[in-house]
């Protein structure tokens, strides 16, 4: 994988916040193909059990630090230790459900962590590159049709939406105060960019209150998949899309700076989205086995009913494009959940998993592969 990503990341020291979480083991294994010290920075409890990180044995390839992101002096110990080149944020509280039960945890951990993260940059001079991950559902929830794009406007109107939407207005904040383009290679060499990317599905998902992990629990245990909204269309993208956008956005920022230091999409093939009840047959046919059933909890109006993304931007601009179908996105989730019911090394098929999505992206001719 040499040729991947300009062989940007290899012998880079990379941290990543929220290195147990689902998205944030994926990222960690494939830094680790891409040659970068990666440095974890997570809760002490793991975020779910069982748990990708675990599963895939990272613990021992990595700086496995521990802490709270909303203990600002731990973080920052962490990052003046490590000194790493760019940050990969993720750490969060990510259940929009939950969000509604601990408002008050969610919004200090993702408005407050972020703010913590963005403070202690400003207090050390290693990091060059801050790529923090937000969601898509930043956006003003206007029911629309057509994707959002970044130019959208920010709301939330849920305690999850909202404090992501906070996060996005801390960033812009100190990105403009503190380290703005047009200062940059006199004042700083710092480059900021957030990513807004949701409904992110996969092998190693665990967490409560996600249709693909309560799907694959539910396969697992012969028991039939319980679905709340079953007509809720959402952008559903393998988890290896957005952080191929992740990735390859963290070059921009290293290779040139804040010129792509702004707001980005990384969105699914299917822009008009898929409804809840078609992934969940899709998943039971691929699966050989089981059913569905609509379980209309009370909670479940909190959740849009229509959430679309446009990824316009970062096809015009980054050559960046997603790789699967979300049949094909299934068929590979599938395929991981069969090979962990297995017992079967995981850390050994999460890489092979990447590796065959790189090829796929080669053959695309994908500038982030080496397809050019």
């Amino acid at each position: 994988m040499t040729d991947s990503f300009n062989n940007t990341y290899s012998g880079k020291t990379v941290l990543v916040t929220g290195h147990t979480g689902f998205k944030g083991s994926w990222l960690t294994t494939w830094l680790l193909e891409l040659g970068a010290k990666v440095v974890g920075f997570s809760h002490p409890e793991p975020p779910t059990r069982p748990s990708n990180f675990v599963t895939s044995n990272l613990s021992g390839r990595i700086a496995d630090e521990r802490g709270d992101i909303r203990d600002y002096e731990r973080l920052h110990e962490v990052i003046a230790a490590h000194r790493p080149e760019i940050i990969f944020h993720l750490a969060a509280q990510p259940i929009v459900l939950r969000s509604v039960e601990l408002p008050k945890l969610t919004i200090d951990t993702n408005a407050g962590g972020t703010v913590n993260v963005l403070e202690a940059i400003r207090n050390t001079d290693s990091v060059r590159a801050l790529v923090s991950i937000t969601t898509d559902k930043v956006y003003e929830n206007q029911e629309w049709l057509w994707g959002y794009r970044e130019t959208d406007q920010l709301g939330g109107h849920d305690p999850y939406s909202a404090s992501k939407a906070m996060a996005e207005l801390a960033i812009a904040a100190y990105r403009s105060t503190y380290f703005p383009p047009e200062t940059y290679g006199r004042d700083h060499a710092l480059a900021i960019a957030s990513t807004r990317a949701g409904n992110v599905i996969g092998g190693g998902d665990f967490a409560d209150y996600r249709l693909v992990p309560d799907c694959m629990k539910a396969l697992m245990d012969g028991r039939p998949i319980g679905v709340r909204n079953p007509l809720s269309v959402r952008p559903w993208q393998h988890v290896l899309e957005p952080l191929s956008g992740y990735l390859w956005l963290g070059v921009q920022l290293l290779e040139n700076g804040p010129v792509c230091g702004e707001a980005w999409n990384f969105g699914p093939l299917e822009q008009k989205g898929v409804p809840a009840q078609a992934l969940a047959e899709k998943l039971v046919e691929l699966w050989g086995s089981g059913s569905w059933v609509h379980t209309r909890p009370g909670y479940a109006e909190v959740e849009t009913g229509q959430l679309r993304l446009s990824w316009d931007k970062a096809a015009h601009r980054l050559n960046w494009r997603p790789v699967y179908t979300w049949v094909e996105a299934l068929a590979e989730i599938t395929g991981w959940f069969k090979a962990f019911q297995a017992g079967e090394d995981m850390h050994a098929v999460t890489r092979r998993h990447i590796l065959e999505y790189t090829g796929r992206a080669r053959e695309l001719g994908l500038d982030w592969a080496g397809g050019r």
